[in-house]
């Protein structure tokens, strides 16, 4: 999105793959293992100029991570958001320029889709829910997504119109019914998780929820929706087209 093509990147640590909204921009891009503990030996290898992290949890191996190439570590706190991680990528690489032209797309983007969307969501609730790991959550108003959807103007369902720590709550199947929305948003991150919403799926209290009875629930990409970065907001731009303009 800078105009900078890394040569080696990490993955999430139980996800060993990228992105699917990255498909067709890794190439030549080399997987240095899981973002918790990544190969420092392949990148070794690699001999790379600049080292880019997080303080956790790479803050540990910083002393090694220095000695391969400097590096620098974003010291994400919980109440920052995706906007501060780009631009302080953007201010290490010193591309503020390449920065401020990316986030004025990113802000076409949604003006184009507001003028798209008109008035017809004005009173309607967009809500996201997901299977993590385990866990029936979702992101509130200060995540990645919730960011998107604010700019939008689109409205959250109470339970998901707040800012919390990190931006993302959990709840019980019990409570479900405090995360329904005219509309809904559904993903899962691992087959276990999916195993768990198809048992869901078929509980009375899912088929209760007013998108279920009403025919909108749509299904979406897990790493798209909670992307934390441009190339995820333009993916999960390109999804309030298709679920929200052109249904």
């Amino acid at each position: 999105m800078l105009g900078v093509h890394p040569i080696g990147s990490a993955t999430d640590y139980q996800i060993d793959e990228f992105p699917s909204y990255l498909t067709d921009k890794i190439d030549g891009l080399e997987n240095i293992g899981n973002s918790e503990q990544p190969n420092l030996e392949r990148l070794l290898l690699l001999k790379p100029d600049l080292i880019l992290g997080l303080n956790r949890p790479h803050g540990s191996v910083y002393p090694l991570l220095s000695k391969i190439a400097p590096t620098a570590l974003y010291d994400w706190k919980s109440d920052e958001t995706w906007q501060d991680q780009f631009n302080f990528v953007a201010d290490v690489l010193g591309k503020q320029e390449a920065a401020q032209k990316a986030w004025d797309r990113y802000y076409q983007r949604i003006e184009e889709l507001k003028l798209a969307l008109g008035d017809r969501y004005q009173n309607k609730t967009i809500s996201f829910v997901y299977y993590y790991y385990g866990r029936l959550g979702s992101e509130t108003k200060n995540s990645f997504i919730g960011s998107i959807l604010n700019d939008v103007g689109l409205q959250r369902p109470p339970s998901q119109d707040v800012v919390v720590p990190y931006g993302s709550i959990d709840f019980s199947e019990e409570a479900l019914e405090k995360a329904d929305g005219d509309f809904l948003f559904v993903t899962t991150f691992t087959d276990n998780d999916e195993k768990n919403l198809q048992q869901l799926l078929q509980k009375p209290l899912w088929k209760q929820l007013k998108a279920v009875r009403q025919n909108r629930v749509y299904f979406v990409d897990n790493f798209t929706w909670v992307g934390w970065n441009l190339f995820a907001a333009d993916a999960a731009i390109d999804d309030l087209f298709k679920y929200l303009v052109s249904r």
